[in-house]
């Protein structure tokens, strides 16, 4: 296992020997031949960014391209890995692994970490819509699962903000995903791999026919299909940490109160004796425990009752404290949670190409990906402590649930004696004890986790999207085209395991459910109670480009080339709320509606001045159907003084208008992020070891404000490319982007979460939370502390507006280098390195500046796994004609515990969002997340020119995922988005492919 030593030291051999999939940034006046290749097509292409074909990819602007050859040595099979291989994609990235929160199934990139809002992915160079549910509640993304992989001719990421050419809300760069454009004969692959643990399995499979020849018949047709399958991994099969919230045995804290607290939720059924106000309504248990003071024999009225007492997984007794007595231990996350989930996608796609005459070619392509995602969780539990899931207006508190004395058939009212079918209640132990003719004083307060009722989420996208386009030419130097959009995306949610209000209710009064012995309940009656909740949501986009180019005049470096263009598409999301009736227990409320049309018009100039200076200047004005207007300019030159230099920068402004669920008014939303209350609250409920005093999800709600403004943004790069031999090429920029404006959700939710309980009573905590400004207000509390009736209770949801904040600032430096070098004749070294330094991520607020770079901020966009300083991927390939090995080595750096964006402004140890008990002064055991590395290696061999066999081991070495206990996505103690292979662990893949 690679730890914090070897990393940089790798890292620094691939800076000195060689991005580990740039194709491009390598030469300075010649074509890449791998790039022009790969593109199929003439000594001319056109890179991202730009609307002029060019004989070179190193424009002013920094671009990285990531060939299909590059990304099958690597063994990368999914659009997805391929994107955020990348070092430039960082904060708020969405790997598939994330199986918790609104994003759940889909997958994006955060390029230069400001957001997958603010990276804009392309097919083609069109846009596609978005994905129905935005990435928390309000950032909009195109899903990169729904775009077929084995048609990728290359990946061009625009590492540089607001491409006049796309669309000026491109702050963070732009992602090209550029397909094959004809194909002859018939293609495929055939792919198979597991786990070294035997699971995680991989099926994969795809195969292209194609016919005629375009250059001599002049048309071409083709049709594709592909299928993947990647099985589940479970938490249990890693084991620790990634299985457990105790990590006692490493001298953290045991926030796994399940395997020794009588009131935290298990599948085993604990009880306590309490009041009943309302006979009829389970809901109407009393605040405290009855009788209160002591018994006879000066123990206390506060013995809990486990309702099966078989436990699988052993027993504990509490003599001591409030609540006493014997129950099981569980370990919820070992027993249900899954680090994997289920994967299976397919798609269709066609394409159409015709020349129509010498001067005019015609395109149609159309696809249908189908991508499927099912996720295992944990079971819902009755001690609920979000009732709704985070209703904005709500404003309750939930005072738990308890079992009568007397259950009575639906509709009947049990208060009344002599009610015929009023029996005592069997799953009610004190119904039948001593005092169990007082209904009233022996109802039974209930904590169990339905265990018998799978929990979890079936997640089906499908995305239909339509591409058509006229290009050609007039006269000597004029070139034009016009090209049309259709893209939808359909979104359908199937909740599994969620508690109806009524139905459960309704089977607690009846006696339906069976607590004491839940195996003998039947398939019926879990239906009855947890029934499937199906929600189906869409999002929808057309659009149509056009532009005209022409060759003005001659300067002393080429062609003056000037471009102008405009672009309408009209954009509409049905985001729908999955509990629109409030009737589930827990279940998010989630939803955003919008429509609009956008307006665009552009322009390019590209102006080779000298042969050794090109300027390239542009811009673009959008306009909103809801008011928003701007025109952004962007300018960039390149200066080559000599052929083995060349000085390159940009310059440009951007802004990004509110998405529909950030400004909506009829949007909605409550985010949940994991919350351990401080010191002074956890003494006055009795210390760590009362359940009500670890960790928990706090709630933020939100509604979308139709007063908000666009962001607005100024970027600019500044580089050199450096060939100092024919075999060896470097690059290094610099970048430095502000975003204005910033459309933030809440961002002093944290603050105001740690005024709520800097206060000992809840009058003073709600004035607290609404003294930090406007819209912060307390929205709902949990049910009282039944150990601490009288200390202040859990804060639940809390409402933090959408507004526009000061800006975010975010500086740092890319690196790349290749080296080519001819072994022997037939034998050839290639090794490239890309790595991405982040110098600042800096968020200015009314309260003070909130530093990102390096640490687990900006915690709620990044689910957690925050801003790595460092990333940079290294790639070695070693070939002959009919043989390549290669290695690809992934490097993340180490990210401190501390997110500046929870209430905290100090970057200190002694913010560290995790303390261990034994944590000294210096607050360093879990400050630290580690580095990381992996490395995958991949052979092919080629048989004939038909047939080629390739096998890839993924993490060689078995590199496990650092420990990351302040983390709150997924399954505890990792990073998702990071360290995902160091979860799964090695694993091996073997297919082949061929090409008739």
């Amino acid at each position: 296992m690679l730890r914090r030593g070897a990393a940089p030291f790798a890292l620094a051999l691939g800076l000195l020997a060689a991005p580990a999939f740039a194709q491009t940034e390598t030469q300075t006046t010649a074509p890449q031949d791998a790039t022009t290749a790969e593109a199929g097509q003439d000594d001319t292409i056109v890179v991202t960014g730009s609307l002029f074909s060019r004989t070179d990819t190193e424009t002013p602007s920094p671009v990285t391209v990531l060939t299909s050859d590059s990304l099958a040595k690597a063994g990368i099979s999914t659009v997805a890995d391929a994107v955020r291989s990348i070092s430039a994609d960082s904060a708020g990235s969405i790997g598939v692994g994330f199986q918790s929160g609104f994003s759940a199934g889909g997958s994006a990139v955060s390029l230069r970490g400001l957001g997958v809002s603010s990276t804009l992915v392309l097919v083609d160079g069109l846009r596609s819509t978005n994905f129905p549910i935005s990435d928390d509640g309000h950032n909009a993304y195109v899903d990169l699962n729904s775009i077929p992989f084995s048609l990728i001719d290359r990946v061009e990421v625009l590492k540089d903000g607001a491409s006049s050419t796309y669309g000026a809300d491109a702050i963070g760069g732009v992602v090209n995903l550029i397909l094959k454009k004809q194909f002859v004969g018939i293609a495929g692959t055939v792919e198979g791999g597991v786990s070294e643990k035997g699971d995680a399995g991989r099926q994969r499979a795809n195969l292209t026919v194609g016919y005629g020849d375009y250059d001599t018949q002049g048309w071409n047709v083709y049709l594709n299909g592909e299928y993947q399958r990647d099985g589940r991994v479970s938490a249990h099969s890693r084991g620790f940490p990634y299985n457990n919230r105790d990590l006692t045995s490493i001298g953290g804290n045991d926030n796994n109160a399940a395997d020794n607290s009588l009131t935290t939720a298990t599948p085993n059924a604990v009880v306590v004796r309490t009041t009943q106000s309302n006979l009829n309504n389970p809901l109407s248990g009393g605040a405290t425990l009855f009788p209160s003071g002591l018994q006879a024999n000066g123990s206390p009225y506060s013995n809990y009752t486990t309702l099966n007492p078989n436990c699988n997984f052993g027993s504990y007794t509490v003599t001591t404290g409030g609540a006493r007595g014997t129950g099981c231990r569980h370990n919820l996350e070992d027993e249900y949670f899954q680090l994997a989930p289920l994967q299976r996608k397919w798609s269709v796609n066609g394409r159409i190409s015709v020349r129509l005459s010498d001067d005019i070619e015609a395109y149609v392509t159309g696809s249908y990906s189908n991508s499927f995602v099912s996720i295992l969780n944990a079971p819902r539990a009755l001690r609920n402590t979000q009732p709704y899931g985070g209703a904005p207006a709500l404003a309750s508190s939930n005072p738990g649930i308890v079992l009568p004395v007397w259950i009575c058939p639906s509709g009947v009212n049990c208060a009344t004696p002599g009610t015929p079918g009023r029996t005592l209640n069997p799953n009610n132990p004190y119904a039948t004890a001593a005092g169990g003719a007082d209904p009233a004083n022996n109802a039974a307060r209930i904590y169990y986790t339905f265990g018998d009722i799978v929990a979890g989420s079936d997640r089906t996208n499908e995305v239909y999207r339509v591409a058509t386009g006229l290009h050609g030419s007039f006269g000597e130097d004029w070139s034009w085209k016009i090209d049309g959009v259709y893209a939808r995306d359909n979104l359908e949610i199937v909740q599994r395991g969620y508690l109806n209000i009524a139905n459960t209710l309704n089977a607690i009064n009846t006696g339906a459910y069976n607590f004491v012995n839940p195996s003998a309940n039947s398939q019926a009656v879990r239906d009855f109670i947890a029934p499937d909740k199906i929600t189906p949501s869409f999002s929808e986009m057309y659009s149509l480009d056009a532009s005209i180019a022409k060759k003005l005049l001659d300067l002393p470096g080429g062609p003056l080339m000037f471009a102008i263009g405009g672009q309408v598409r009209h954009e509409e999301l049905e985001n729908n709320n999955q509990n629109a009736a409030l009737d589930t227990y827990s279940l998010t409320t989630s939803s955003a509606f919008g429509k609009h049309t956008v307006a665009a018009g552009y322009f390019e100039l590209q102006a080779p001045v000298l042969d050794i200076l090109e300027v390239n200047a542009s811009g673009r004005y959008d306009h909103y159907s809801e008011g928003y207007g701007r025109f952004s300019p962007k300018i960039g030159a390149k200066f080559t003084p000599i052929q083995q230099l060349a000085i390159r920068g940009t310059y440009s402004q951007g802004f990004r208008a509110p998405t529909f669920a950030e400004s909506g008014p009829r949007s909605q939303y409550a985010g949940f992020v994991t919350t351990t209350p401080p010191a002074n609250f956890q003494a006055a409920h009795g210390g760590t070891t009362n359940p009500y005093s670890l960790a928990y999800s706090v709630g933020r709600g939100f509604v979308g404000n139709p007063d908000l403004k666009p962001e607005t943004s100024r970027s600019f790069t500044a580089g050199a490319i450096f060939e100092p031999f024919k075999w060896l090429s470097l690059t290094v920029d610099y970048y430095n982007v502000k975003k204005s404006n910033l459309i933030a959700n809440g961002p002093d939710a944290g603050r105001a979460i740690t005024a709520y309980y800097t206060q000992s009573n809840l009058a003073a905590a709600t004035a607290a939370v609404a003294a930090v400004g406007p819209g912060y207000s307390v929205n709902t509390i949990d049910a009282v502390d039944p150990l601490f009736p009288n200390a202040l209770p859990r804060l639940l949801i809390i409402n933090a507006p959408f507004v526009n904040v000061n800006n975010d600032l975010t500086t740092g430096l890319d690196f790349s280098a290749t080296l080519r070098a001819p072994l022997s004749d037939g034998v050839r070294l290639t090794s490239r390195v890309e790595a991405t330094h982040v110098m600042l991520y800096n968020r200015h607020t009314a309260s003070g500046v909130q530093r990102f770079a390096g640490t687990m901020g900006p915690y709620d966009l990044s689910s957690g796994n925050g801003t790595p300083s460092w990333r940079g991927n290294w790639q070695t390939t070693l070939e002959t004609d009919d043989f390549s090995l290669s290695a690809t080595a992934y490097y993340v750096g180490k990210i401190k515990a501390v997110a500046t964006d929870q209430g905290n402004l100090s970057t200190d140890c002694s913010a560290s969002l995790y303390k261990a008990p034994n944590d000294g002064p210096g607050f360093t055991k879990f400050c630290y997340v580690d580095d990381f590395v992996t490395v995958d290696l991949n052979g092919t061999i080629k048989v004939n020119d038909d047939f080629t066999f390739f096998m890839n081991v993924g993490n060689l070495l078995g590199a496990r995922a650092p420990i990351a206990p302040a983390s709150y996505a997924s399954s505890p103690n990792f990073l998702t988005t990071w360290h995902y292979a160091g979860l799964i662990g090695r694993s091996f893949k073997a297919g082949a492919s061929f090409k008739f």
